[in-house]
């Protein structure tokens, strides 16, 4: 009798540990924290553009000659993220020295076309490959300072600074490194649309390619 009473405790004990260890795991797996991409974050990026800047007669005629620019380019940007489910949307915002520039040989005489600075306002709408990492597009307003200078070599020379406002357009990844912070790459296609220069003589049109690598942290 008393054996079997040890025997009935001894069972009873085991399924009460059992259970509390199956507790254990079910409230251990509970406090797992799932990684968010709603907030806040500012960062750094550099990178590389280049693209076309177009001469054109302001008559309408066609593009008188064109030159290929590039350069490198850098800055900061911020924003804010709102995930839903496996889609993150949100807004951000950047600034970049820029130092893209192409010339031309003009029978001795260079013309050329630099981007001083640039910054965009821009729209982000992702999905989720992972938790983790995002792949996005991106689109909205760029604006940018250029100057066009005549150069000759006698050191005689002419300029003319334009602040223009255009538009963007790139994708890119974004893959969260820890819960704060994030690295990505992004590509974009910039427009700084038409601007009339050098008195009326000609139009001159910048549009130009960018890649950038960057960092973010979360707050």
């Amino acid at each position: 009798m008393f054996s079997k009473r040890i025997a009935v405790l001894a069972a009873f004990s085991t399924v009460l540990s059992t259970g509390a260890f199956a507790a254990d795991i079910v409230s251990a797996q509970e406090v797992i924290p799932v990684f968010s991409w709603t907030g806040a974050y500012v960062g750094l990026n550099v990178g590389f553009g280049g693209g076309k800047v177009k001469y054109m007669d302001p008559a309408g005629h066609g593009t008188l000659f064109s030159v290929t620019s590039n350069g490198f380019l850098g800055g900061i940007q911020a924003g804010y993220n709102y995930q839903i489910d496996q889609w993150v949307v949100g807004a951000e915002a950047d600034f970049q020295g820029a130092g893209i520039k192409g010339e031309m040989d003009m029978g001795g005489a260079t013309i050329g076309t630099k981007i001083d600075w640039y910054g965009t306002v821009r729209a982000r709408a992702g999905v989720l490959a992972t938790d983790r990492l995002l792949v996005y597009a991106t689109g909205g307003l760029a604006y940018g300072h250029t100057k066009t200078y005549i150069e000759d070599p006698f050191g005689m020379g002419f300029s003319e600074s334009k602040t223009k406002a255009g538009w963007t357009v790139g994708a890119g990844v974004e893959y969260a490194v820890t819960d704060h912070v994030s690295l990505k790459t992004e590509y974009a296609y910039t427009d700084l649309g038409k601007a009339r220069i050098f008195e009326g003589s000609v139009d001159r049109k910048v549009n130009f390619h960018s890649v950038k690598f960057g960092i973010n942290y979360k707050f």
